[in-house]
């Protein structure tokens, strides 16, 4: 056990990537963060009878393996010197009881291993679990703030971290208290002078190493920070690999990444560089506890003090105890690490969810939990509305939509245009103003009831590892094969479907890498059409499909959507001509309304935005 502690101890610095914030004592920093630890132990207490098992196996593993160098100095004084003078009897009774011992110890710690890697593995699920949990509740305004990588970080290598600690250096700390204590024990028991030494070099060992981790702490904060940057960099410039090889950016690209690198690999040396010191300052402290236990240990001896066994004992007992007291700054750097990554994974934790019904009253939440179908009427009030505080986006914006319309919003970049459908999905929340469905403000609506009356196809399409039947009939839990395979006919993806050598069962890959831009919109289209909702949002839906593909997609639609609400955002002006009513939006507000024809005599803005595109 006592090596494994050397393992964990010198692995401590390398494993020391985020470092706590707070300055002064450790123990003065963790009892700041009582909370955080609370609620770490709080995933181990679920399982605190396999943990009561495992410090019940830590506590008789240790005690067992604190035996041992008594019983071998009870053999060393069976060995005098001259000829013939050994105890071989005596000799081989302490040395078959010091194997039985070592060997049951060794079993021992073998079952704690196991034991805890069992504990870890609940730990991390549920944690996880409550992550993600966590994530899937958030508001989508959650998400355009926060980058993916931290939060991908945050789930797997944040979790990861405190898992480990949890793990094994809860059980770490409580071995160095039964090795330290017993073996100080022992010590006492054998010679209380000898004890004395270590009244010098220990308070020594602690001071260096406090001191030196002191100095090192934000070095290891520098360096996480620049593995971050680094990490945020390569997964940007993989994921555009197409632009870049397209500008020819390869050699500025480069560039850029080896001067990222050497940021992070100056930082990873110095860190590692002056956290390194620590190992070879504490075993030179434990040199020269040993060398002074050996001289003082020699003057009682030749004084009669001492048996030769006993000073062999104190020896291995002295290395017992200055061990593990080394190491425990380095379990203590390490739950340092643990309660940062903590932190951050609770901070997710703590992030409010969506409120389902907004602020209105119970009884109002109450009735907003009915199961009573959506017509398709909208109503949008004097809304206004900005992502940031004193920008606003739209402004007193009003549109009535009747029941079967299809509305097609119009105009140029940053006009306001996603924005509308943002807040018809109630991912966002206008500021002030009403958006009504039926005549009921939707604010007394529960998200999940405004959100499954629309069917939402977007420009970036959104496929999953899965195969093609799994992602077309995505979001319907109970649906026929046949309904499927009418969907896709509809979207005219049926015969390419049929094509490939699984057909409907065949795998896409992540985000569905293995087909085209156009195909991987036909199914999203599909998967739309499958929804039983009244009210369908379309935005840049035949973005990435040809021409040709496109009048035989706005065809289908046409029949399959016949009596829904339908909104369609397009910069292709041609794709919505045929619409009941186009809505040209421009900072923020409603300019212009009317079919295709009289927006087209009214030479406004939409007659110059169609003029443009012809050019």
């Amino acid at each position: 056990m006592t090596g494994s502690m050397g393992q964990k101890g010198s692995m401590g610095q390398k494993g020391r990537t985020e470092a706590a914030d707070g300055k002064g004592p450790i123990f003065r920093y963790l009892m700041e963060r009582k909370g955080t630890l609370r609620r770490m132990g709080g995933y181990l207490w679920k399982d605190r009878g396999l943990l009561a098992g495992a410090f019940f196996m830590t506590a008789a593993s240790n005690l067992l393996a604190l035996l041992g160098p008594l019983l071998s100095g009870y053999a060393v004084d069976a060995i005098e010197p001259g000829a013939g003078k050994v105890d071989f009897q005596r000799v081989f009774f302490y040395v078959g009881w010091m194997i039985a011992l070592y060997a049951l110890s060794a079993l021992l710690s073998y079952g704690l291993s196991v034991l805890m890697v069992t504990v870890s593995r609940k730990v991390v699920r549920r944690m996880r679990e409550d992550v993600f949990d966590r994530l899937l509740s958030l508001p989508a305004g959650y998400f355009d703030c926060h980058q993916t990588g931290d939060l991908l970080s945050r789930i797997s290598y944040d979790i990861d971290v405190v898992n480990e600690s949890l793990s094994s250096d809860l059980i770490q700390m409580l071995t160095t208290l039964i090795t330290v204590g017993g073996a100080l024990a022992m010590m006492v028991v054998l010679s209380p002078y000898l004890v004395l030494v270590f009244c010098f070099t220990v308070p020594l060992s602690i001071c260096i190493t406090r001191f030196i981790t002191g100095k090192t702490r934000p070095l290891f904060r520098i360096r996480s920070g620049a593995l971050g940057r680094l990490n945020g960099f390569v997964e940007e410039k993989v994921t555009g690999q197409r632009t870049i090889k397209a500008y020819c950016g390869e050699e500025m690209t480069f560039g850029q990444f080896a001067e990222k690198n050497r940021e992070a690999v100056e930082a990873y040396y110095k860190a590692e560089y002056y956290g390194s010191t620590v190992g070879p300052m504490v075993n030179f402290i434990n040199n020269l506890s040993l060398s002074l236990i050996s001289v003082f240990g020699a003057f009682l001896y030749m004084m009669g003090m001492m048996r030769l066994g006993q000073i062999s004992s104190f020896v291995l007992y002295s290395r017992k105890f200055s061990g593990p007291i080394n190491e425990l700054a380095n379990i203590f750097g390490d739950l340092q690490s643990a309660v940062a990554a903590a932190e951050r994974v609770f901070g997710l934790m703590d992030e409010r969810p969506e409120e389902e019904s907004g602020e209105l009253s119970e009884k109002k939440r109450g009735r907003a939990d009915g199961t009573e179908n959506i017509k398709g009427q909208v109503e949008l009030c004097h809304v206004d509305f900005g992502y940031e505080e004193g920008k606003e986006i739209l402004k007193d914006f009003s549109l009535q939509v009747s029941p079967g319309e299809t509305i097609a919003v119009a105009g140029p970049t940053g006009a306001g245009k996603t924005t509308l459908i943002n807040l018809l999905m109630r991912f966002y929340d206008p500021q002030s103003g009403t958006i009504l469905a039926d005549g009921r403000n939707i604010r007394e609506m529960s998200r999940k009831q405004v959100r499954s009356a629309y069917a939402m196809v977007l420009q970036d399409t959104w496929l999953f590892h899965g195969t093609i039947y799994e992602n077309l009939s995505y979001g319907r839990e109970k649906v026929s094969q046949k309904e499927v395979i009418d969907a896709a006919k509809a979207a005219h993806i049926h015969s390419f479907i049929m094509q490939l050598p699984d057909g409907y069962d065949t795998v896409l890959k992540e985000d569905g890498t293995n087909i085209s831009k156009g195909q991987k919109q036909l199914l999203t289209i599909a998967r739309a059409m499958l929804q039983d909702c009244r009210m369908v949002i379309l935005d840049e839906a035949t973005s990435n499909v040809d021409t040709r593909t496109e009048v035989r997609i706005q065809q289908a639609m046409g029949r399959l959507m016949e009596g829904k609400t339908c909104f369609i955002i397009a910069h292709r002006l041609s794709t919505i001509k045929n619409a009941d009513r186009i809505l040209v939006v421009d900072h923020g507000r409603a300019v212009e309304q009317g079919n295709h024809m009289e927006l087209m005599e009214k030479r406004g803005l939409y007659y110059q935005m169609v003029e443009a595109q012809k050019t």
